[in-house]
């Protein structure tokens, strides 16, 4: 399941970066809200697009290689870093509170999926290494001196 949504937000992600880039004044114009929080600036809206971009490649790069999660997780931080800039706005006056309702699909949702699949302790079936017990240890220890003195 984590790695579906992972290909469904990485993508989306992606291609909203991708919009960001390529038709930035469209983009500034139909998505919700955006209009509301100042003048268009084609410089800071291509920036924020390359974040996007960059943010959806680590998700879908950890779908594909787990391996690839430190990827996945710096994705992860920058969407709750700028969603934690649209909270710190409407805290201090700077932006309407109602705008977070607004903002919840496109600037809250994501990076909550992002920590869900980024920090997940399971993923793709691997399970965290079980550490052994003192008793399994002991034993161990036992072997390898058995083994030793046979050998010898």
């Amino acid at each position: 399941m984590r790695s579906l949504v992972a290909w469904i937000l990485g993508l989306g992600l992606a291609a909203n970066g991708l919009a960001m880039l390529e038709v930035p004044a469209n983009w500034y114009a139909m998505v919700p809200g955006v209009v509301d929080t100042g003048p268009f600036n084609l410089h800071f809206v291509r920036d924020i697009g390359i974040a996007y971009v960059v943010a959806g490649a680590a998700l879908v790069w950890f779908a594909k290689r787990p391996a690839a999660r430190s990827a996945a997780q710096a994705g992860a931080s920058f969407l709750v870093l700028h969603a934690a800039v649209h909270l710190w706005d409407a805290a201090t006056g700077r932006e309407h509170a109602h705008q977070l309702l607004v903002d919840a699909p496109t600037v809250f949702l994501p990076p909550v999926l992002a920590l869900w699949i980024a920090w997940s302790p399971l993923r793709h079936g691997i399970k965290p290494k079980k550490e052994k017990s003192d008793d399994q240890m002991d034993s161990a220890a036992v072997d390898r001196q058995v083994r030793a003195h046979v050998e010898l």
